[in-house]
C-alpha cells in the first residue's frame, strides 16, 4: 500500500509559529494528522533550549567550553556549583509548557478560522530526559541528576496537558541521544544500556494520558548536518519500537523512522519484517529528502517499494503508512522550506 499521510518531526526554519502552521496547512492539505509549531525562536536548535535554561540557574557553572559546530566530542558542559547538592537542586523553569501554550492559542485561532483542517491535532515535541542530561551535564553529575531532571521535565509536560484540551493535542518524544549510545557513536554501549533506554522511553510514553496520542521520533541526529552515527539498517529502530511497545500499557500512537536520503539497499529496510508494533501505531519513514537534487534518480520510489514490501511481510502486517523528513526542518535553509513542504505533497500524489 503506498504512503497516504505525512508527519512533521517538529522544527521548521520559518519566522514564527503562525507562519509554520499556515505554510504546512496550505502546502500539505492532504494526509495531515498533527501540526507542530516549528520550534521557532529559542527552541530552534533542539536541546540547546535546555542549555539556555540551565545556564539561568545559579546552581550550575561552566565545566567545559564547546567546540566548533558539528564537533560532537566537545559540546559545552555544565556542572553543579560548589555547595549545591543533587538532593537540594531545584531545576529552573524548563520552558516547554509556556512556549507550547502560546503556540496552542495560535493553533486554536487558525483552526477556528478554517486555516487548519478539522481533526488535525496540535503536536508538541519533548526531548527524552536523557538527551539534555547526557549532552549538557558533566559526566560526574549525569547519573545523580537524571532522575530529578526527568521528574522536572515530566512536570512541565503535565503543566501543558492541564492547559490544552486532550482531544486537541499530541505528544512526540525525540529519541536521538539513545541511538547514539546504542549504536556506539562514542564507544561500546555500557552493560544494560538497551534495557535502561527501553525503560526510560516507556516512562516517557506512560506520562501521556491515553486520550492523547503519544509517539516517538527515532532519530540519528542532524547536528552539523551529520548523523551521530550512520545507520546501516533499520534493525535498531525496529528493535527499540518493538521493545518499548511491549513495555507500555498503552499503544504508541506513531513512530518516525530514519532513512538516509541516499539509502536504497534492500538490506537496510529488511528488518521491517521483524516489526511487531501495535496495529494502531502509525508508521512514518523519512523518504522526503532534504536535497533531492543530490539523490540518485528513482531513490525515493525504490525506498517506498521496499518499505511497502517488508511491512507487508511483518507480523504486524501493517498496510497504511506515511512519510516525513529525517529530522525536523530547523536546519534547512529558510528559502528551501516551501519547496521541501511541497515535496511532501508531491510524493504522496505520485503514489
Amino acid at each position: 500500500m503506498p504512503p497516504s499521510c505525512v508527519h512533521f518531526n517538529g522544527s521548521v526554519n520559518l519566522p514564527d509559529a503562525e507562519t509554520v502552521m499556515r505554510e504546512i496547512a496550505s502546502r500539505v492539505p492532504a494526509g495531515l494528522r498533527r501540526l507542530p509549531d516549528g520550534e521557532t525562536g529559542d527552541r530552534g536548535s533542539w536541546i540547546f533550549f535546555q542549555l539556555q535554561k540551565f545556564r539561568q540557574s545559579p546552581a550550575f557553572v561552566p565545566d567545559q567550553d564547546g567546540g566548533k559546530p558539528g564537533d560532537f566530542q566537545r559540546l559545552p558542559k555544565i556542572r553543579l556549583a560548589e555547595g549545591i547538592s543533587p538532593d537540594s537542586l531545584e531545576w529552573p523553569d524548563l520552558g516547554y509548557a509556556s512556549a507550547y501554550a502560546e503556540s496552542y492559542e495560535i493553533f486554536s485561532r487558525l483552526s477556528a478560522d478554517g486555516v487548519i483542517p478539522p481533526g488535525v491535532r496540535f503536536q508538541v515535541a519533548y526531548p527524552t530526559p536523557l538527551a539534555p542530561v547526557r549532552s549538557w551535564i558533566a559526566a560526574g553529575h549525569q547519573d545523580e541528576l537524571l532522575g530529578s531532571y526527568e521528574r522536572a521535565l515530566f512536570s512541565d509536560l503535565q503543566q501543558l496537558l492541564a492547559l490544552v484540551p486532550h482531544d486537541r493535542i499530541a505528544v512526540q518524544w525525540d529519541v536521538a541521544v539513545e541511538f547514539g549510545i546504542l549504536e556506539g557513536a562514542r564507544g561500546a554501549p555500557p552493560p544494560g544500556a538497551f534495557d535502561e533506554i527501553v525503560a526510560g522511553l516507556a516512562r516517557c510514553i506512560g506520562q501521556v494520558p491515553i486520550r492523547v496520542p503519544a509517539g516517538m521520533h527515532l532519530c540519528y541526529g542532524d547536528y552539523g548536518h551529520r548523523h551521530l552515527v550512520e545507520p546501516t539498517s533499520l534493525a535498531m529502530q525496529v528493535r527499540v519500537l518493538n521493545e518499548v511497545s511491549a513495555a507500555v500499557s498503552r499503544a504508541i500512537s506513531f513512530a518516525a523512522f530514519t532513512v538516509p536520503q541516499y539509502q536504497r539497499d534492500a538490506d537496510y529496510f529488511a528488518p521491517l519484517r521483524e516489526l511487531r508494533a501495535d496495529e494502531r501505531t502509525e508508521l512514518y519513514f523519512a523518504v522526503v529528502p532534504y536535497h533531492p537534487a543530490d539523490q540518485e534518480p528513482g531513490t525515493t520510489a525504490k525506498q517506498i517499494r521496499l518499505i511497502d514490501r517488508y511491512l507487508a511481510e511483518s507480523p504486524a502486517g501493517i498496510g497504511e503508512w506515511g512519510i516525513c523528513t529525517e529530522c525536523g526542518m530547523g536546519r534547512v535553509e529558510r528559502e528551501e522550506v516551501p519547496g521541501l513542504l511541497d515535496l511532501h505533497r508531491q510524493i504522496l500524489a505520485a503514489n
